[in-house]
């Protein structure tokens, strides 16, 4: 009778392939700086049976990804507050949450409410909050100091220093500029039309003050501090990273109201690991990690007291920013009705052929 050996490396080998071949994996589909290593770390320490799968993105490539696949692909992802419902609507690419399984009282009740109204389809809640920011704009004081509204990045007196992005939001705040207020049209898109078509005019018009038109925050946080350009539009986050690095560039909330975002958690409707992603969700609830994440993406988080939970920098930049009065005069972004972002899509299409943006 043969008898059975059986090599302890052997027995090790073998329970690791077994916990490899039954590791879940989260499959995050998320902003640049939302995943960062460490917090990855502490959750697959925390959780050794997930492992985490990052793939950066933005809203609109959000939005692609999960149509081309019908919600297939990802586990979680995090979207902006104004860009679930319209999607939903048009794509069904999201399943609706169980808050049972988030620890909602951790998060701040004003965004939580602001999300839950923004992204409620037939009693169905498809998003909660994660982080909060707002764009407006960032100067120079020292060279720049009367800059307060976004109307100044297209003063003579600041020609060829003056930098912003060509996208949605441009669009937006030079509306807010001119007196108007663009998610008021979004219930008649003719009117709307014609107020797209006004500000491509005065987006062209101040093609000669612009320095750069900028794709991404290193290219923005550059020419800041070179000196290439005194005032910009720049997310807040932006804003305050080079606040710690020369506190003469502070981020300016415009006279008419900083546009705020909050960035959500969303997840597709053909994911795969939903226990995964409540998790991921309450890990990053947790404080600890909130302060971790916030060093990385250096935005608020959306929960009670998210400011006080800042790194040490990020409170100073934010003190230095907003008054209580700014906070006030925050403009939340509207959810996009169905053929709005397409409008906006070719009025910045237009935008960029007469400027060479």
């Amino acid at each position: 009778m043969r008898s059975s050996i059986v090599l302890p490396g052997l027995v090790a080998a073998t329970a690791l392939m077994a916990s490899t071949a039954s590791a879940e994996t989260l499959r995050l589909l998320t902003w640049g700086s939302y995943a960062p290593e460490e917090l990855i770390q502490k959750f697959e320490e925390k959780y050794p049976d997930i492992k985490v799968e990052v793939t950066f993105s933005n809203n609109e490539e959000m939005i692609a990804k999960l149509r081309a696949t019908g919600g297939a692909g990802f586990d979680l992802a995090q979207p902006s507050h104004d860009r679930i419902y319209a999607a939903q609507l048009e794509y069904d690419i999201y399943k609706p949450l169980d808050l049972s399984q988030i620890n909602t009282d951790m998060m701040s009740p004003v965004h939580l409410e602001a999300v839950k109204a923004n992204t409620t389809i037939d009693g169905n809640v498809y998003g909660v909050p994660h982080q909060w920011g707002t764009t407006g704009l960032m100067a120079d004081i020292t060279q720049a100091p009367d800059v307060n509204g976004w109307e100044d990045l297209c003063d003579p007196a600041y020609k060829g220093k003056t930098s912003m992005r060509l996208k949605r939001t441009i669009l937006l705040a030079t509306a807010f500029s001119m007196g108007e207020d663009p998610f008021a049209m979004y219930s008649d898109l003719d009117k709307y039309q014609e107020l797209l078509d006004k500000v491509a005019d005065e987006l062209i018009a101040c093609k000669e003050n612009i320095k750069a038109y900028w794709q991404g925050g290193d290219d923005l946080s550059a020419m800041m501090l070179s000196g290439e350009i005194v005032a910009a539009e720049t997310w807040d986050s932006t804003a305050y990273k080079l606040y710690d690095q020369n506190q003469n560039i502070v981020f300016i909330p415009p006279e008419t109201g900083a546009l705020t975002w909050i960035d959500t958690f969303a997840i597709p409707a053909k994911g795969k690991a939903d226990d995964a992603a409540y998790k991921w969700i309450n890990f990053v609830l947790e404080p600890e990690n909130i302060t971790i994440m916030s060093a990385s993406t250096g935005a608020i988080a959306a929960v009670n007291g998210g400011a006080d939970l800042l790194p040490e920098d990020k409170k100073a930049a934010v003190n230095a920013a907003f008054t209580q009065a700014d906070i006030d005069n925050l403009k939340f972004f509207a959810n996009i009705p169905p053929g709005v972002e397409d409008m906006e899509g070719k009025t910045l299409e237009k935008i960029k052929a007469a400027t060479g943006g």
